[in-house]
């Protein structure tokens, strides 16, 4: 098959479902009312680790559709977070992490060294992301409010995304990440529907 056919249809595809990757998890929170399952830290982690990443390829001008989807991931993790601090009782606190993603990301373009430095741990910070809401599930033993196909999708968007970048840039950064990032995804996958209460497999 056309390479550059399988190009396209990898961003095409992973831009579609990066567009609506978040929904089946905002819609489970609005249904419930409850966190239960999910981890605040590793929320705030994941989203640091998508702002560095869209940075560093926005500053290096890599082919936008290699990164056009870390926009809307960002918007939808903002909201998601607003969920989970609004059903926590805890939304003065928006305030506080508004202020310091914004500055975070403005600090973030100042220096290139700056940049690079945040890109060489963008992997660990996104993998602690997923190992956090592992230790969260582990603890709670309950995922009823953890959604199976967002991360699912998650798992096939990464995935994507390392054919994209040995097509096109062949960045081992970006690569590492990615593959780590595919496994993780994968290991959260299978522990949610493993602890998904079995008389409401509904996901």
């Amino acid at each position: 098959m056309d390479v550059d056919f399988l190009l396209h249809f990898a961003n095409f595809s992973t831009f579609i479902v990066c567009a609506v990757l978040k929904m089946p998890q905002m819609l489970m929170l609005v249904r419930a009312k409850a966190t239960t399952g999910l981890s605040l830290h590793s929320l705030l982690l994941e989203l640091t680790g998508f702002i560095v990443f869209v940075s560093y390829q926005m500053y290096y001008n890599y082919p936008p559709p290699t990164y056009l989807e870390y926009p809307i991931l960002i918007t939808q993790d903002v909201i998601l977070l607003l969920l989970i601090l609004h059903y926590n009782g805890k939304m003065k606190q928006s305030i506080i992490y508004a202020a310091v993603f914004v500055g975070g990301w403005k600090l973030l373009t100042v220096e290139k060294w700056v940049l690079d430095m945040a890109m060489s741990v963008c992997t660990l910070i996104s993998a602690g992301s997923k190992l956090l809401q592992l230790q969260c599930l582990w603890r709670s033993k309950d995922s009823a409010q953890v959604s199976t196909l967002t991360w699912a999708l998650a798992a096939y968007t990464c995935m994507a995304r390392i054919f994209t970048t040995m097509v096109t840039t062949g960045d081992t950064q970006v690569l590492i990440r990615f593959i780590a990032m595919t496994v993780l995804n994968v290991w959260v996958t299978a522990t949610v529907i493993y602890y998904k209460p079995s008389a409401k497999k509904r996901d």
